[in-house]
């Protein structure tokens, strides 16, 4: 019997016979010295690949990317037949100003007596809203640069911890107070930009930020790129008036899913100091779970905004791909990654998402998107656009978790959002995942490798970060034809996807599987690979980056341990009304029991 497996075209898969298999990642968990050892062993010219090699076997990516005839002809960028306009929705411009498009995104949101909130205490913990520092600056009880002294005073303190609390790469203090007093003048003139105005955001360390360089949170990357102008969707959100605190820590170039980095500390989770924030996005979860900022604009190539938006207990949204530009970031030419905004609530997050929206000239042509919508929330459409909602969930994948708690917890935000609006919950089957996941690292990789290359060659490599470079390892293993059947499996899941999308609205499962881990001592200095967990964390996240698809993460709860839990909502292309839409009603219903973070701020009442 050969190795050759030949795969059945994917209209003719019998899905009834599709059994799930768990993903159990056969590598080591190393630190210190140790991991130090084996990545220099891995780098060697002949055991090394040998090493990679086996580890490739072990794992079943050898067997599907070289042993397999997969009938599919490659996709390399998303594609989608066009999508019909979502209904109960306000349709933005998306050749209109930022300005516009938040005031439109304004009346989507419901009644918000923000007077009576401010004035009387609330006996549960809530995170300040935009339109609570709005009504705070247009009320005289506050001023932007009232707010800037607070959040300058807490980053600077920060720093001075030990160790050090690193939230961000980047900042200058000097440049938030001009920010500030500019805003200020502007409101005490009586001529705010937007409802955007005063509001305090930081920038991922891959998004550029003038005058801010942009390391990817390496400690070369800005010796051989100057940023000279602010990225697309940063300059959409100044024009509205946002302040901009500085770049957000992340893991090494992206590649990583815990937050861990050697090269500036790594950041902690505001719930649990002693566990990770998840990643790549790990600055901007952690800022806006700490109350320091409103929001934060991450990027998401492999779950990087969900992950820690999950484990952080905020609200991340991941856009359909090409709904918003790329242009001014380090991953600007990838088929995978998006830029999407970070916040502590889902109108927070419409709000940002409204501003910073617009596709690029290129994917305009390439992709054909829909226009963007956004959902009336305050109108009487929502309960009944919620009340024909069909959910799929893929129970067998749903219930893969490291711990029932987590499951558990999702499955009763389901019963709720079904009891509460009667949404019919649909069971679905996702076939090949394994697959998916070997073709989507096999392409966040190679477009990875295709970019830093150049710099490597001469001579950044070994400036990496070690567990950059094991990642840089296992991307150099890949050959053209490895990238080719990636392609394939990409065409065959739109298959299945797009199908599935004709009997439901979305797709539902937990965001992670597994909650915040804890941070090994020994992997602060030089960092760590654990492959297992890893996978847990992205068990859920792949393919809304693999197919594009937009999907948001929505905290619904807390494990025995107190540590948040998130709830992923993926939708159909272009389809992000829909999402917000249900992120919305399950913020509604599971958001009464929020928990202050034990590393929290009040920077808007305590100045």
């Amino acid at each position: 019997m050969g190795k050759k497996r030949v795969m059945l075209p994917a209209k003719d898969v019998d899905l009834s016979s599709v059994k799930y298999q768990r993903e159990i990642v056969q590598a080591p968990h190393l630190t210190g010295f140790v991991f130090r050892l084996f990545v220099r062993i891995l780098e060697a010219p002949l055991i090394g690949p040998i090493i990679m090699d086996v580890l490739k076997k072990q794992n079943k990516i050898e067997e599907i990317l070289q042993h397999t005839v997969i009938p599919e002809e490659p996709m390399f960028k998303p594609e989608y037949p066009p999508q019909e306009v979502e209904q109960g929705v306000v349709v933005l411009e998306e050749e209109g100003s930022p300005e516009d498009r938040v005031i439109s995104a304004l009346k989507c949101l419901p009644h918000y007596d923000v007077a009576e909130l401010w004035e009387n205490s609330h006996a549960s913990f809530r995170y300040w809203k935009i339109r609570d520092y709005a009504h705070a600056y247009r009320s005289r009880k506050v001023t932007p640069s009232m707010v800037a002294e607070r959040i300058i005073s807490i980053i600077e303190e920060n720093g001075r911890n030990k160790p050090p609390i690193p939230l961000l790469i980047s900042f200058v203090a000097a440049e938030v107070r001009e920010q500030a007093a500019a805003s200020t003048q502007r409101f005490e003139a009586g001529n705010p930009l937007s409802i955007l105005d005063g509001i305090f955001m930081a920038i991922k360390d891959d998004i550029d930020c003038y005058p801010h360089p942009s390391k990817g949170a390496s400690t070369w990357m800005h010796e051989v790129r100057t940023v000279k102008k602010d990225a697309v969707c940063v300059s959409r959100l100044r024009s509205c008036g946002v302040i901009f605190v500085g770049k957000a820590n992340m893991h090494e170039f992206g590649m990583g899913t815990t937050g861990n980095n050697p090269n500036y500390g790594t950041t902690r989770n505001p719930h649990a100091p002693d566990r990770y924030t998840g990643g790549s996005s790990s600055g901007p979860a952690a800022i806006v779970a700490s109350g320091i900022c409103s929001a934060a604009l991450g990027t998401d190539g492999g779950g990087s905004i969900r992950i820690p938006s999950s484990l952080c207990g905020v609200v991340g949204l991941k856009t359909t791909y090409g709904r918003t530009s790329m242009e001014g970031s380090l991953c600007d030419s990838g088929t995978v990654e998006i830029i999407g905004p970070i916040a502590s609530s889902v109108e927070d997050v419409m709000l940002v998402y409204a501003a910073m929206l617009g596709a690029s000239p290129a994917n305009r042509i390439s992709l054909r998107p829909s226009p963007p919508c956004l959902p009336t929330l305050s109108s009487n459409d929502y309960s009944n656009a919620l009340g024909s909602l069909r959910i799929g969930k893929y129970s067998p994948w749903f219930n893969d978790v490291h711990s029932t708690e987590i499951s558990d917890k999702c499955e009763d935000a389901l019963n709720l959002l079904s009891k509460e609006h009667g949404c019919e919950m649909i069971e679905i089957v996702i076939p090949e995942l394994l697959e998916m996941r070997t073709a989507h690292v096999v392409s966040i990789g190679s477009e990875c490798l295709c970019s830093l290359n150049p710099d490597c060659a001469d001579g950044k490599g070994a400036k990496l970060a070690y567990d950059t470079r094991t990642s840089m390892a296992l991307f150099r293993s890949f050959s053209a034809a490895d990238y080719i059947a990636a392609q394939c499996i990409r065409r065959r899941h739109m298959y299945y996807h797009m199908e599935i999308f004709k009997k439901v609205d979305v797709i539902v499962t937990p965001t992670t599987g597994m909650t915040a881990p804890i941070i090994p001592p020994s992997a602060l200095k030089s960092g760590e690979t654990d492959m297992q967990t890893t996978a847990n964390l992205m068990q859920f996240v792949v393919p809304a980056n693999l197919l594009g698809f937009p999907a948001i993460s929505v905290p619904i709860g807390y494990d025995k341990e107190g540590l948040p839990i998130g709830l992923q909502i993926m939708g159909r292309p272009w389809a992000e009304a829909t999402i917000l839409r249900v992120a919305s009603a399950v913020e509604k219903l599971c958001g009464e029991s929020k928990k202050k973070p034990a590393s929290y701020y009040d920077v808007l009442k305590a100045s």
